[in-house]
């Protein structure tokens, strides 16, 4: 059973968006077991060009669902945030039940209504290049402009300063991001 905690940035969450909101959202129930209990929290953002932006996570005792999309309308982006999220569903359910049958084991399928996604996306990961790097020491600055330099979405260097792996990247809102390894 899914409860909504929905939230509304630069909007105030009205009764017909909140129920066009949690009737589309409702709807990934079905593949869920019974008595499965989550929340899915909700972003809503317009921005000041009139695009509308929502975000939705949910997660799971199994996996954490999570899509963001944006258009002109609202209504449009929680349909399409919908399908990513019933997309993300069906490619775990196919994984799943792959590697359960590989080992032998039955009856793992996580909700015995959802459709078979064998026919949409056959959910093979093929790694279809191999690169080595040797990693350079340096700062934060230098991985962007080297990021940027390749054309690449993130790069992967040695912090000059703490001697640990860390990654740059690209963020959908055009800024950079850090993800910096640990040791643990």
């Amino acid at each position: 059973m899914l409860t909504f905690n929905i939230r509304g940035e630069n909007i105030e969450v009205t009764d017909a968006i909140r129920d066009y909101v949690e009737k589309r959202i409702s709807k990934l129930e079905k593949y869920f077991d019974n008595n499965v209990e989550a929340i899915a929290h909700i972003n809503l953002k317009v921005y000041q060009n009139k695009t509308a932006k929502v975000e939705v996570t949910i997660p799971l005792p199994y996996l954490t669902l999570r899509a963001e999309e944006t258009s002109p309308d609202l209504y449009a982006s929680v349909d399409l945030v919908t399908d990513k999220l019933e997309r993300q569903i069906r490619k775990y359910k196919t994984k799943v039940n792959r590697k359960s049958r590989e080992k032998g084991y039955k009856n793992l399928d996580f909700s015995a209504e959802t459709p078979d996604a064998d026919s949409d996306d056959n959910g093979e990961l093929e790694v279809v290049r191999t690169k080595r790097v040797s990693l350079k020491p340096m700062d934060n600055e230098e991985a962007v402009l080297q990021m940027d330099m390749l054309g690449h979405d993130f790069f992967i260097y040695e912090d000059a300063e703490t001697n640990g792996i860390s990654i740059v990247y690209r963020r959908n809102d055009g800024r950079y991001g850090l993800i910096e390894a640990d040791d643990e």
